[in-house]
């Protein structure tokens, strides 16, 4: 494959503004100026050859058995058994930390705590004097939950403890914000 480089006749052994990496020296002894492409060429094989001369790297095989992956076996935590122990987790809260943190993990799972977790919170907030928690805890559930009808059920259901502990939800503290 013969390929030249057509130039005009005022630039007949001047190629160095069209390709920079070449000396004029080695432009001007080529009569067709081929070299260019010839140079080019060579650099193409050369690393073609290189890398067919390296030796390939033959991949490990591994076994399907140890390809999976090795997840611990733990047994699904029933809602019973997550509502148990987060009221229990709330009844034995000391400091806002653990109240605070205890809510983060309890409303990271998949799931709207039952309204007897709502309850030991908001009286574990109380019980640590941090009223802006126990409030907030509502806004926790209203995000939770599927549609306002089930908010309002939670709150019928609280009514109770909101009204035994002072706690106004954020709707009624800011009615102008509700739309």
């Amino acid at each position: 494959m013969n390929i030249r480089l057509r130039i005009g006749c005022e630039d007949r052994f001047n190629l160095s503004h069209k390709i920079p990496f070449l000396p004029n020296e080695l432009l001007a002894q080529s009569p067709h100026r081929t070299l260019p492409f010839a140079i080019m060429r060579s650099q193409i094989l050369s690393s073609v050859l290189r890398a067919s001369v390296r030796p390939t790297v033959a991949r490990r095989v591994v076994p399907n058995v140890l390809r999976s992956r090795a997840y611990s076996e733990h047994a699904q935590e029933t809602f019973e058994s997550f509502t148990t122990r987060y009221v229990e987790f709330f009844n034995q809260a000391e400091d806002i930390f653990e109240v605070q943190r205890g809510l983060n993990n309890c409303f990271a799972h998949d799931l709207v705590p039952a309204p007897t977790v709502i309850e030991a919170a908001v009286r574990a907030a109380r019980r640590v004097d941090d009223f802006a928690t126990a409030v907030r805890i509502f806004n926790g559930v209203k995000v939770k939950v599927e549609n306002k009808k089930q908010y309002q059920d939670y709150l019928d259901e609280l009514k109770g403890v909101r009204e035994e502990l002072g706690i106004t939800l954020e709707e009624e503290l800011y009615p102008e914000w509700e739309k």
